[in-house]
């Protein structure tokens, strides 16, 4: 096939985010000829890593969090037999087969992941990019959480800019469509469409790093099913994100890692059209569903460790939709306004008939299940920045923190949905970002980092998706130069 140079590359690299970037910026020091495919303009540039605040579960700018293994861990399979698990780890072999065939995390990759972070936010710090331990929208917490300072678009300019400095070449408004393969199987480059232009090849080494599905309707209702016409992406980067890489993988014999009808919920007030309008103050109020009935434990434990499984069981109920309701009393917690991210105001009323009204509920059925509660909420010490245990008393569902009652005026309510932040199913790789088979074996010439890598299952692991974005993009770009990181 006679291929015009210009279209020539050593590493071709498909997606703009901070695992997109950091392959490409990896591969380029590493002295690979680059090219980055991007399907938004360049003014969007950076997928959904621009609007993220890139929080990072470290407990200082060398070293992971003490649970950071075992949570990832705790949440790399499905529902897998202990037992089974314990016989095929008695040989290398055995733990390979079973993770194959079964899809769960590869512990090597958990391990690589831990292993690597500090080396690359030292990196990044390369690039000028700056970390804090800086406020978070948790009131609570159970981790600490290092960010950099002015978020992921600090971190995708920083990449970016680096990137252009080392003469990496962009294609904006262009998508990936296929993967270009060898009768040998080895991957060759890519067949790319940009906008307003004819289908076209870029030859060179793959890596896939365009994200997961949350952008594409099909894909959702196949994986998750048709209740996800209740989700909608945490921010607009997510719309572009429509399981192009995870389609070209499995066409090309991929296996596939993480629960793939499973995705990172979010609470958002679904008024907004901001990137990102959490609501994590639920846990100090009531949330009852369009029956005005409650249907969760609102406050099981820490909000950040919590959040996402209170937010499954508002997806759970009709029309995807719950309200909070508050008392006066959540307007005294300190710095409370950091749990409120919407830039909606909350739905106000002097009495609960009154906001009943204003909620479209039933007044009788809210105000009934706002007195059983009361009931149930007993004398204790209210500690709002801390587990307090503070927990209702012969009430289905309880609530097990911070249950006072509903009875100070004037009353606060605000609407929740769950968002997608990112889906969990993908393809899988290696510690050294190889995109592997069925059996095991890299796909050759392929490499896959981030979000449309599959990791997790059931549970996220909160704070591990930013950083495994520019880790797993850090090693992918420097193998698929040529020059592997040390101890990779």
């Amino acid at each position: 096939m006679k291929q015009d140079p210009a279209q020539t590359y050593d590493v071709v690299v498909v997606g703009c985010g901070v695992a997109g970037l950091s392959a490409a910026v990896s591969a380029a020091q590493a002295g690979a000829r680059v090219a980055v495919l991007e399907r938004a303009p360049q003014e969007e540039r950076g997928g959904q890593s621009r609007y993220t605040e890139a929080y990072l579960r470290m407990k200082s700018e060398t070293e992971v969090t003490d649970d950071f293994e075992t949570h990832l861990a705790e949440n790399g399979a499905g529902a897998i037999s202990p037992a089974l698990i314990e016989e095929a780890g008695q040989s290398p072999e055995g733990r390979s087969a079973l993770i194959n065939s079964l899809s769960i995390a590869d512990p090597d990759v958990i391990e690589a992941l831990a292993k690597h972070a500090g080396a690359t936010i030292a990196w990044m710090k390369g690039f000028g990019v700056r970390f804090d331990f800086l406020p978070t929208q948790f009131l609570t917490r159970s981790q600490p959480r290092l960010l950099p300072v002015g978020g992921g678009q600090a971190l995708v300019d920083a990449l970016a800019a680096k990137a252009e400095s080392l003469q990496v070449t962009f294609h904006y408004e262009t998508a990936a469509q296929d993967l270009v393969l060898g009768d040998d199987g080895v991957v060759k480059g890519v067949r790319v469409k940009t906008r307003g232009q004819a289908q076209r090849t870029l030859l060179g080494k793959v890596v896939l790093a365009c994200g997961g599905f949350e952008g594409n309707t099909e894909m959702q209702t196949r994986y998750i099913g048709p209740r996800s016409v209740h989700l909608r992406p945490i921010c607009r980067g997510g719309y572009y994100n429509r399981g192009d890489g995870i389609r070209m993988g499995l066409a090309a014999g991929a296996a596939t890692s993480g629960e793939f009808g499973s995705y990172h919920a979010e609470p958002v007030d679904p008024r907004s059209g901001i990137a990102e309008p959490a609501v994590f103050i639920f846990p100090y109020g009531v949330l009852v569903n369009k029956s005005g009935r409650r249907f969760t434990d609102e406050a099981p434990g820490t909000v950040d460790a919590w959040y996402e499984r209170v937010t499954r069981r508002i997806y759970e109920q009709d029309g995807g939709i719950a309200w909070v309701i508050l008392d006066a009393r959540h307007m005294e917690i300190p710095n409370y306004r950091l749990g409120i991210r919407t830039d909606q105001p909350p739905i106000a009323a002097g009495s609960i008939v009154e906001l009943a009204a204003k909620l479209d509920l039933p007044a009788q059925q809210l105000l009934a299940t706002v007195d059983e509660y009361n009931r149930a909420c007993k004398p204790g010490t209210w500690k709002p920045l801390e587990l307090d245990g503070l927990a209702t008393q012969g009430l289905a569902p309880a609530k097990s923190n911070w249950a006072l009652p509903i009875a100070k005026a004037p009353f606060h309510a605000y609407p929740i949905m769950a968002a997608n932040v990112f889906t969990f199913g993908g393809l899988k790789a290696d510690r050294m970002g190889r995109v592997v088979d069925a059996d095991g074996e890299p796909i050759p010439q392929l490499y896959g980092a981030g979000e449309m890598t599959g990791l997790y299952f059931g549970n996220y692991t909160g704070s591990t998706s930013v950083l495994r974005g520019m880790v797993f993009g850090r090693i992918a770009g420097a193998h698929a130069a040529g020059h592997p990181l040390p101890n990779t």
